[in-house]
């Protein structure tokens, strides 16, 4: 197979779908790569990097969607790179689709086949390829957060831990999974005031065996995010419903009425986000201001510290992009009901039930396309 790598695009996007040691994976079976001039530099990689595992270089996008028939990157395409797309030409990324209509609108008329990274699953209920960037969104989240609750931004000017004597801010974690989870451990680590809400009361249970006395679980109610919320100094916003717009928890009457100053960052942005007045920004301009609230919504999160991200994203998807390009999509879909999971469009047809009722398109279901 012919696969495509091309420059991600997207605002400070330094990301790149492969990195030369997977693309050695890939020559080494025969496969063909073709790489963007240039596409490796954010992460510190050439393209003599790129052509000593074997990789081609292409001086453009256009030659690689020209002629891969797998495009793997990080983020959804852009509007320039969906008029790219063939009638099945293989795309493997990032897609988001529930909150945006004008991408999905695209990749229908493209008649590509379209596998989310955010949908593929595994036998223990997680989403691989989700979880290494919730990893590095949720440890970032309170970096940003920080920043954030500075006077300079904004913010109520505190310090994340405080100092002997003096209070430390306290942090609302909205969702404890992988996100808030690896928020927490970093707000633990800063000395701050932990709060975590989430309604599984076996997530619950895990993370008080995993932090002990160190943070405080509540259950997630109207009233419990209410109350915390109000009480916040910095509230992280984590909540994943998979393939679906995130639910909005926190509502502007919430915004309004929090301390002047305090700090929200709405990690759930890429979904939608799980904030009412959350809009997405960019590394450019990362926060904004509403009641005096400093929202920090950057859809790329992990586009900043784009090595760490890269590699353990790679490492994740590796396994998937060797499958399809060995055995072919059908086969690969077919034998592997979790990276089926990941097919949100398929010639024209949505495949993702969620991204179906988020936009009101038909449903029609990955097995039945394929069969």
């Amino acid at each position: 197979m012919l696969i495509g790598v091309p420059k991600e695009i997207k605002n400070h996007e330094y990301r790149v779908g492969m990195v030369p040691a997977s693309v050695r994976e890939l020559t080494q079976r025969g496969h063909q790569v073709l790489v963007q001039t240039m596409a490796g530099d954010g992460i510190g990689f050439s393209d003599d990097d790129y052509r000593a595992a074997g990789a081609d270089i292409a001086d453009d996008a256009e030659t690689i969607f020209a002629r891969a028939e797998m495009i793997v990157k990080v983020k959804e395409p852009q509007a320039v790179e969906r008029a790219m797309l063939r009638p099945d030409q293989i795309l493997f990324t990032y897609l988001h689709l529930a909150p945006d209509p004008e991408q999905t609108k695209d990749l229908v008329d493209s008649k590509a086949i379209c596998i989310a990274y955010e949908t593929v699953t595994d036998a223990y209920g997680g989403l691989p390829l989700l979880a290494p960037m919730s990893e590095v969104a949720g440890r970032m989240s309170i970096q940003a957060g920080a920043q954030a609750l500075e006077r300079s931004q904004l913010g109520r000017g505190m310090l994340l831990g405080g100092v002997p004597g003096v209070e430390p801010a306290k942090v609302v974690i909205i969702g404890g999974g992988m996100v808030g989870v690896n928020a927490a451990q970093m707000a633990v680590g800063m000395g701050a005031n932990v709060v975590v809400l989430d309604r599984s009361i076996p997530v619950l249970r895990k993370l008080d065996a995993q932090f002990g006395h160190s943070i405080n679980t509540v259950f997630s109610t109207s009233e419990s995010i209410e109350q915390h919320v109000l009480d916040a100094d910095l509230v992280i916003g984590g909540v994943l419903i998979p393939g679906a717009a995130a639910p909005k928890l926190v509502t502007a009457e919430h915004i309004r009425a929090m301390k002047k100053g305090a700090a929200i960052v709405d990690v759930a942005i890429d979904q939608g986000g799980c904030v009412e007045t959350s809009t997405a920004t960019t590394h450019d301009q990362p926060t904004y201001v509403v009641d005096d609230v400093v929202h920090y919504c950057v859809a790329n999160m992990p586009g900043a510290v784009p090595r760490t991200s890269t590699f353990a994203l790679n490492n994740a998807t590796l396994p998937y992009i060797v499958a399809l390009a060995d055995k072919g999509y059908e086969k690969a879909l077919q034998e592997d009901a979790h990276l089926l999971n990941g097919l949100n469009v398929f010639r024209g047809q949505i495949t993702c039930q969620e991204v179906a009722e988020a936009l009101n398109y038909d449903y029609v279901s990955a097995e039945s396309v394929l069969a």
